[in-house]
């Protein structure tokens, strides 16, 4: 099995202080995550770093200069104590496709939602996911997202690092790898507590986030 899930879209690094995490992420790293823009209404901002071809990493935290939101901030950022590495995304050929023969094979990734964020250049990006209360609660099964006409992320000169590997542990990786495989990916599953983790190649060296 590949130490890269396949299909990775990006990786979901959140953090209830985004400007704390983006600052030890550069001193751990030596590479410093690029602001990616404003999940305007929601009440959140992210940094980005590719990993490597079309895959990302985004470190997502409250924003400080939006309002409170109505609703709970994406990822539930205001009740974590600390960064977690929480989930991860993964971006089919066709999404409509790839949510039809999920569900034929026994899992349903939710309805498909429309979302957008503005850039610093002031550009919109738009995208559809996946995603509802039904996810599975261990952040493990990864959502389904397509960026349709919009640019890329990971195609708009992010700094980069190589990604080695993603990680995970859950305490019934059997439970968890159906799952994975009726989407149409994969994911080296160790048994334990719930957890996900990556390393990359750094200017540091190797460096690892999260469960390992």
């Amino acid at each position: 099995m590949s130490a890269v899930p396949p299909l990775l879209d990006h990786l979901v690094l959140a953090t209830p202080d985004l400007a704390a995490t983006v600052a030890e992420f550069a001193r751990r790293t030596g590479v410093t995550p690029a602001p990616g823009g404003v999940h305007v209404g929601l009440g959140t901002r992210n940094h980005l770093v590719g990993l490597g071809g079309r895959s990302y990493l985004e470190i997502i935290g409250p924003d400080p200069e939006q309002p409170e939101p109505a609703e709970r901030r994406p990822f539930d950022v205001d009740r974590l104590t600390g960064p977690r590495v929480l989930t991860w995304a993964i971006s089919p050929p066709d999404l409509d496709t790839a949510v039809t023969a999920a569900r034929a094979r026994g899992y349903d990734p939710g309805p498909v939602h429309a979302m957008s964020r503005r850039t610093p250049d002031g550009g919109l990006l738009r995208w559809r996911l996946t995603g509802s209360d039904r996810a599975h609660p261990s952040g493990l099964v990864p959502f389904l997202i397509d960026w349709g006409d919009s640019p890329h992320p990971a195609t708009s000169g992010l700094p980069v690092l190589t990604l080695l590997e993603v990680t995970a542990t859950v305490p019934d990786p059997d439970e968890v790898r159906p799952l994975l495989s009726a989407l149409g990916t994969a994911l080296v599953l160790g048994r334990g507590p719930c957890g996900l983790g990556f390393t990359v190649v750094t200017p540091n060296g190797p460096v690892t986030f999260g469960r390992r």
